[in-house]
């Protein structure tokens, strides 16, 4: 049919979708390209979260055109599902938006529009279903579950569990562009592990807007507990590493799961967003911080070796000085181990939107500095407690096979958000293995990086 090269933005959900309409574009004769210049298509796979996402993804779009003037650009992901007919009538520098929400359609589409083609005028919109059931995407007779294309680094795979969120925080956008909570099957997430295992992954990160919720919207209902457990019966030594867990919906059962069995890590991702009650409630949040840090503290007398990752907002309507101040008293009681701070972005459609009393943007991005600033050394000293463990580590790069210099990941580093492991040159002979487990010791720090030696 033709090649295309990809250019990928957003979070890894996103890369997910990305990984899928490869699959579905290599199914029907396709071709991914390693270098622009020897596509015939360019597919950007846009965020539109939040307004920096937005025009970065934008932005890529116009570059690619002047650029290539004359090759065919593809605007897909969040942003083309959110502002379809707004984009097309404003940017028709893309030849084609296409949608998140049906994404095995992608070749039908590009079909079509080869077939209507013209050498002017707006571009042509694809809508997807945005209640599309997330079996679909991997059940489709020619893609078999977890046989997608792979855009992570070696030995590391996303399985996305769930699409969609049911939450409703009133500064997020989510529900408007992935639509209400739909948990896939057990069965079918297990046939994509087992699939995935089979190829050589050694760590399956688990995705979606808010792996609490998983099940709650399935008949019977079913639970994020109940799939670890299915998972818990797949044979061979691998990770499992969860991520996007709405610290409201955290089930403590798991905690026992990753006391029984190591192959799931003492590793959570809990967006708390801020310390300041009256701010949470405002967020449209159940929670206190009070009953965040109570869940901190369960966790980690649960396992010892626990490490957290949080996000924090800062310039969310209505936040004074008060509320930042309680927001930097739970930052440090908390001594989260990785944390990211944003300032806030007002969001069309979201319950947000029209709140009074916005600090002024500058404002807003000041704070998050602050934040940001002060987990510096709360981070720093959090790595530190790991000098002198014995772990494993997966490999993941060679940065100088002759001096036997790698770079890695330990538990307590998720992919692309936190810091590496450096492995330092070894005794042994011949190089390492990439995408495979080796037994370290840390040996000292570097910044947020780990040092480890074999």
């Amino acid at each position: 049919m033709g090649s295309y090269y990809l250019d990928p933005f957003g979070c890894v959900k996103n890369q997910v979708d990305a990984e899928m309409m490869m699959a579905y574009l290599n199914a029907a004769g396709w071709e991914a390209a390693p270098d622009p210049d020897l596509a015939e298509l360019i597919i950007v796979n846009s965020c539109g979260f939040i307004d920096a996402a937005k025009q970065e993804s934008i932005d890529a779009v116009l570059a690619w055109r002047r650029a290539y003037p004359h090759k065919k650009i593809l605007l897909a992901g969040c942003l083309a599902q959110r502002y379809q007919s707004e984009l097309a009538e404003s940017l028709g520098e893309a030849d084609l938006l296409f949608g998140n929400g049906n994404l095995e359609g992608i070749a039908a589409a590009l079909a079509a529009e080869n077939a209507a083609t013209t050498t002017e005028g707006p571009a042509t919109t694809v809508e997807g279903p945005a209640v599309e059931a997330p079996e679909r995407w991997r059940t489709d007779r020619a893609i078999a579950p977890g046989e997608r294309p792979l855009l992570s680094l070696p030995g590391s795979a996303y399985v996305k569990i769930a699409e969609g969120c049911d939450n409703y925080c009133s500064f997020c956008a989510i529900p408007l562009i992935r639509g209400r909570l739909r948990s896939r099957s057990v069965e079918d997430i297990l046939a994509e592990c087992r699939a995935l295992l089979g190829r050589g992954i050694r760590e399956l990160c688990l995705i979606g807007q808010d792996l609490g919720s998983y099940g709650r919207d399935r008949s019977p209902a079913g639970s994020l507990p109940e799939l670890l457990a299915g998972i818990a019966g797949l044979e061979g030594r691998f990770w499992v590493r969860l991520l996007y867990i709405h610290p409201d919906n955290f089930p403590r059962a798991i905690l026992d799961i990753c006391r029984r069995d190591g192959r799931f890590l003492p590793y959570f991702d809990l967006p708390f967003q801020h310390g300041s009650d009256r701010i949470l409630r405002a967020m449209n949040r159940r929670g206190s911080a009070a009953a965040y840090l109570g869940l901190i503290d369960d966790i980690r007398a649960a396992l010892p070796g626990a490490v957290i990752r949080s996000t924090f907002l800062t310039g969310f309507p209505g936040e004074t000085w008060e509320d930042f101040t309680a927001l930097l008293d739970f930052q440090e009681r908390a001594q989260i181990d990785w944390a990211g701070a944003f300032a806030w972005s007002r969001e069309e459609g979201t319950a947000a939107y029209g709140m009074k009393g916005r600090p002024p943007r500058k404002l807003a991005g000041e704070r998050r500095d602050i934040l940001e600033e002060r987990q510096v050394p709360i981070t720093e000293s959090r790595m530190d407690l790991f000098l002198g463990s014995r772990l494993d580590v997966l490999v993941e790069e060679a940065l100088d096979r002759e001096e036997g210099l790698y770079l890695g990941r330990l538990y307590c580093q998720a992919p692309e958000v936190d810091g590496s492991a450096l492995i330092r040159p070894r005794e042994l002979s011949g190089g390492l293995s990439l995408g495979e487990f080796l037994p370290v010791k840390v040996i000292g720090r570097a910044g947020f990086d780990l040092e480890v030696r074999v």
